[in-house]
């Protein structure tokens, strides 16, 4: 063990904050929650969207597509103007009214898994229509499913998915993400210890210029129809960079609009508000200052207390990179039906991330959609697979040019309905 861990460790103040345990009763509470629904109250750093911070939100995850940047371009594509990066509406949330909860679901939650470590593994998308210039973005969410692991890295792990319904203000349905949690004790992963022997990347010069090349040939799909026709099984999606990873990269997605409220990183008087609300997710630093738990994305020494060689990125940072991937190469007539990814390594500061996909099957889906199956994967400097993906992609025919987002399954549909007429019943805005 380093000694600079060695020493966090064994410190009052951290050993205060590894001290938590998955419980048994926690297990079984979390269980019985599993299929309630509830309005999200949560109010994001973005709320509506809008030309900017549609374009904020694509710069911080180091997009320039013009589809999601350039007004003037964008008015000339079939969608007449600017949509957002369609992962980005998970970013979007006003909060949604709804009736209070009831009390055996709040004393099921109250303190449920308080002071354990949790991290996104990977998600699941299905897309229903685009977010524009002028749409609100509400949700309900609720667990669907619970499952208890034992991980070489941390010991007992609970699995957990949470469904998250995005509606526009028409009440109609965006999106549904779900997204696979997985839970873990902060003192069994440090002690773990597993990853610490990992060092961090360094680059010459020459190494450095390989990466610059990648980005150099990088190309956006845009205005150039890519036909259904014209793809086949085993083509190749391109390659693409992500990183070296930096401190900056995190930072830029913050700013884009990255708010992960009630957790997000505040300042001065509302971070003092934040303590006092949420006092289990600041822990001291090595200078007696009370921060966010979740710096383990910037903070190498608190990263390595719960048992990482070092700060790493945010899962749903790699995620919208997938989407970067996945867009530049379809073009702007093709629709992202669904994703699916799983986080299988973490993003250390300094890792480079090379992106690869390919084609694995055409096909035509039951309400007459012409699509390609795709694979994507991540792969790190040290060889590692990070990133496991696959995609369904609708693309335009020479004979029919605009595919279309499939209809939202019934019940789905008038659930969110409901969901929002209560919302405007009880004086929503």
């Amino acid at each position: 063990m380093a000694e600079a861990q060695k020493d966090i460790l064994e410190s009052d103040e951290w050993q205060k904050a590894v001290d938590y345990e998955i419980t048994d009763h926690d297990i079984e509470r979390q269980r019985k929650l599993l299929g309630f629904d509830q309005a999200a109250k949560t109010r994001e750093y973005i709320q509506t969207a809008t030309e900017d911070n549609i374009r904020n939100f694509a710069h911080g995850c180091g997009d320039d597509n013009p589809l999601y940047c350039d007004p003037d371009y964008a008015r000339k594509t079939r969608w007449g103007g600017l949509i957002a990066p369609a992962m980005m509406c998970a970013q979007i949330n006003r909060p949604m009214l709804g009736d209070p909860v009831p009390d055996e679901i709040k004393a099921l939650r109250k303190s449920l898994f308080r002071g354990i470590h949790v991290f996104v593994s990977g998600s699941q998308w299905d897309f229903y229509r685009p977010v524009r210039p002028g749409d609100t973005i509400y949700s309900f969410n609720g667990d669907e499913t619970c499952e208890v692991k034992a991980s070489e890295f941390a010991g007992k792990s609970v699995i957990t998915v949470r469904r998250d319904v995005k509606v526009n203000q028409r009440g109609e349905v965006v999106a549904v993400y779900r997204i696979l949690r997985v839970l873990t004790e902060r003192k069994t992963a440090a002690k773990k210890g597993k990853n610490l022997s990992i060092q961090p990347a360094s680059y010459t010069d020459e190494e450095f210029a390989k990466i610059e090349e990648i980005y150099a040939a990088e190309q956006v799909q845009g205005a150039t129809k890519r036909y259904f026709e014209d793809v086949e099984k085993g083509d190749s999606l391109g390659v693409q960079a992500k990183g070296p990873l930096t401190v900056t990269d995190v930072i830029c997605f913050h700013a884009g609009g990255y708010g992960f409220v009630p957790y997000a990183p505040t300042a001065n008087r509302l971070a003092h508000k934040n303590r006092k609300r949420i006092a289990p997710f600041y822990v001291k630093n090595e200078q007696g200052i009370p921060d966010v738990a979740q710096r383990l994305h910037w903070d190498p020494k608190w990263a390595q207390a719960i048992g990482n060689p070092m700060a790493y990125d945010y899962g749903v940072m790699r995620e919208n990179f997938l989407y970067q991937y996945l867009s530049d190469w379809m073009g702007d007539d093709a629709i992202v039906l669904h994703v699916h990814d799983e986080i299988r390594k973490f993003n250390y500061m300094g890792d480079v991330q090379t992106v690869t996909g390919e084609v694995l099957a055409k096909r035509k889906t039951d309400d007459g959609q012409n699509v390609v199956d795709v694979a994507v994967k991540f792969t790190n400097q040290r060889g590692e697979e990070s990133v496991r993906a696959t995609a369904t992609i609708a693309l335009p025919t020479k004979d029919n040019p605009l595919p279309l987002y499939p209809e939202v399954p019934r019940a789905l549909a008038q659930k969110a309905a409901a969901m929002m007429a209560r919302h405007w019943e009880l004086g929503g805005k």
